[in-house]
């Protein structure tokens, strides 16, 4: 079974699910688009270094197996969900403080 596959697409779906109750309107900021821009080419940067030179190495058991470069495309939906809940909670708790 790929266990990192199932649960990067549940993150994912967790995320929409928590943008939907709160309401924060990120994904229709193109700031927003172009800060997750930002941050995978550090991560292809950073992770592709640690993956490319077999400091990281994925259990090939538990992944698709489908890389960008040489990072699984499960991380990138991992980055993508957690500086997304980063942001929607930022941006919730900010909205009520105003």
């Amino acid at each position: 079974m790929k266990e990192y596959t199932l649960l990067s697409i549940f993150s994912l779906f967790l995320i929409f699910l928590i943008e939907v109750r709160l309401k924060s309107g990120i994904f229709k900021l193109k700031i927003f688009w172009l800060f997750l821009l930002i941050i995978a080419v550090f991560k292809l940067l950073v992770n592709g270094y640690l993956t490319g030179r077999n400091i990281v190495i994925y259990n090939p058991n538990f992944f698709l197996g489908i890389r960008l470069g040489s990072i699984p495309i499960e991380d990138f939906i991992f980055g993508f969900s957690m500086v997304s809940l980063t942001v929607i909670l930022w941006e919730h708790f900010n909205k009520e403080k105003i």
